[in-house]
């Protein structure tokens, strides 16, 4: 296992542990992380202010992983995020959705590349369509 591997492992770790100071450090301080809700969120204090909001929507929040690859200095993570929305949930908009109790499983996949053991660039990815289908908040398809 190499550098880009472990790196992961440290970040996968304090995500399930929810360890806001332990996933910090495993950002380099002008990491830039990009989601679908964000086109790009620099520095590590920032990354877990992103992370720690899914934290307080949902308290249980945590990684299914399925597969981990690495290739040079980039690792990737597939798996699931699975948790119980019992929080508000902050909106891209601005907005937050009120807590829904509903459970989600939504497809993630990770890419992170690693300099000096640190994450310098996250790409990560879910299933908007079916995070939102699965709190509720697509409409019901018409039936024929």
């Amino acid at each position: 296992m190499g550098q880009a591997r472990d790196a992961m492992d440290r970040l996968m770790a304090a995500m399930d542990a929810k360890d806001r100071e332990a996933l910090a450090g495993c950002y380099a301080e002008d990491a830039v992380i990009r989601t679908p809700d964000q086109a790009g969120i620099s520095g590590r204090t920032a990354i877990a202010d992103y992370y720690s909001h899914f934290w307080e929507a949902m308290p249980d929040v945590r990684y299914e992983r399925t597969a981990t690859h690495e290739a040079g200095d980039v690792a990737i993570a597939e798996g699931f995020v699975v948790g119980t929305n019992t929080g508000q949930l902050g909106l891209p908009t601005g907005g937050t959705l009120p807590p829904t109790g509903r459970q989600v499983r939504v497809r993630s996949c990770d890419v992170t590349a690693v300099q000096d053991g640190v994450v310098t660039s996250h790409h990560a990815y879910f299933d908007q369509l079916e995070l939102l289908g699965q709190l509720g908040l697509l409409p019901e398809p018409a039936q024929g």
